[in-house]
């Protein structure tokens, strides 16, 4: 799930997502927040190291700091390390972190917890932010049960098709303009091949829930599955998850890329940029990658939507996103920085003084209309907001969920379910099991979750 910059690959989700996730890509610093919280006219604020979140920190002082009197003592982590440290300082509400960078899987978690302070208070004093230019699907993934907004978002995406215009073209094949998985893996195996060592499609199969199971999950939903029913009931074992699952698992052994069962978001972003293979579907992130100046393959891609079968629309939905703890010392001063950081005039700030390719995007309709990013982005922005805009995080699948999320399941034990699952099918991807026994192994994990739902 993670999200790489325009140029270069950035640690993401993962959740994620993401997250997702990937493993980071930077080096963590340390700029030491310190103390019980900054208190006075600073705040702190604990955030993930992809390199975004490093420019912010560059232009936090003589734009931020400079226009409001406010300093920004920043931490900044690989993406474990600070999920880690967030969630001991917020479950504590130790107040050392005034702000931190939450994802949309654990937000509306944090929330419930009661571990962060509401924002529509903030919104409705605020109209300079413009909270109806963030994309809905955005502000939907980071309000909580109770109605109110918990996160604004730093940088947002989904998920859809990559693909190679050329490659396709010189095999007389088209890309349906809104493709289905049975059609993908028709194109697949034509695609195999087509160039020398060239394969037909790139999956991840590594394990981790921000890993193989973001974009499996959305393969299962599609495809008429849930991970669990709205009483919680688990339905890993179900016809619909086999069918899923046998048929991921089947497309990327057959005509995947090598070395399948460890392959993640980094490998087949290399794989594709590479011409190791002719289609990928992950993150509409990586397309900053793809078309960047120094790119082997910018101007040859293609985008579609994320394939379906049973839905009609299949995208993931992930966030970096600016959660305030609620016991921070000064709220209303890190409402200040993050109203900052997620607004229109910090967008513009980027692509002035650094460039529209590394612009925070994927959260407000605003930067999809701006010519100098419309420019910048032509081959992929357009089919990147229809993604993040058509994504259903309260309503992914067929039928009715129990929790929100997409290519997650928004309960705090996801995270060692969901990469518990992706070891089992990523073992079946390697061929070291059936994929009827990973599922078995994967419905036993689950039906433990669903024991201590059940009732609730």
């Amino acid at each position: 799930m993670r999200t790489p910059s325009r140029r270069r690959p950035r640690a993401m989700l993962a959740t994620a997502a993401a997250g997702t996730l990937l493993a980071p890509l930077l080096t963590g610093c340390w700029a030491g927040a310190g103390g019980a919280g900054a208190g006075g006219n600073a705040v702190n604020v604990l955030m993930v190291n992809n390199p975004q979140m490093v420019e912010l920190q560059k232009l936090t002082a003589a734009h931020f700091t400079k226009e409001t009197g406010i300093k920004v003592n920043f931490t900044v982590l690989p993406e474990n390390d600070v999920r880690d440290k967030i969630s001991q300082d917020f479950a504590n509400q130790a107040g050392q972190y005034d702000v931190a960078t939450l994802s949309n899987y654990e937000i509306p978690i944090y929330a419930r917890n009661e571990w962060l302070h509401e924002m529509d208070s903030y919104v409705a004093k605020d109209p300079a932010y413009d909270e109806q230019d963030v994309l809905g699907p955005m502000r939907e993934s980071l309000t909580a049960a109770d109605g109110k907004l918990y996160g604004q978002p730093f940088y947002g995406e989904s998920s859809f098709l990559m693909y190679r215009k050329d490659v396709l073209a010189a095999k007389g094949l088209k890309m349906p303009e809104h493709p289905t998985w049975t059609q993908v893996a028709s194109l697949a195996e034509q695609l195999d091949g087509a160039r020398p060592g060239m394969k037909g499609v790139c999956l991840r199969g590594l394990p981790g829930w921000g890993e193989l199971m973001a974009p499996l999950t959305t393969v299962v939903n599609t495809f008429g599955g849930t991970w669990f029913e709205k009483d919680w009931t688990a339905r890993l074992d179900s016809p619909e998850w086999q069918k899923a699952v046998k048929f991921y698992v089947d497309l990327v052994r057959d005509h995947g890329e090598s070395g399948a069962a460890q392959s993640g978001f980094a490998e087949c972003l290399n794989n594709l940029t590479q011409g190791k293979v002719a289609m990928w579907y992950d993150a509409t992130s990586a397309a900053g990658s793809l078309e960047s100046a120094d790119s082997p393959v910018k101007g040859r891609i293609g985008y579609a939507p994320a394939p379906v079968e049973k839905t009609d629309s299949a995208g993931w939905l992930y966030t970096w996103a600016w959660g305030i703890q609620k016991a921070s010392r000064n709220p209303d001063k890190a409402w200040k920085f993050v109203s900052w950081a997620s607004g229109k005039g910090y967008e513009q700030l980027v692509g002035d003084q650094v460039g529209w390719s590394d612009v925070p995007a994927g959260k407000r309709a605003s930067t999809y209309r701006n010519p100098a990013y419309r420019k910048e982005a032509a081959a992929f922005q357009e089919m990147t907001k229809e993604a993040i805009e058509g994504a259903k995080p309260k309503n992914p699948g067929v039928q009715p969920r129990p929790a929100p999320g997409i290519q997650f399941v928004g309960i705090p034990e996801f995270t060692d379910l969901g990469t518990k699952v992706s070891q089992e099918i990523s073992a079946a991807i390697a061929g070291r099991q059936s994929v009827e026994e990973a599922l078995k192994k994967s419905q036993q994990l689950a039906e433990k979750i669903s024991e201590e739902y059940e009732g609730r």
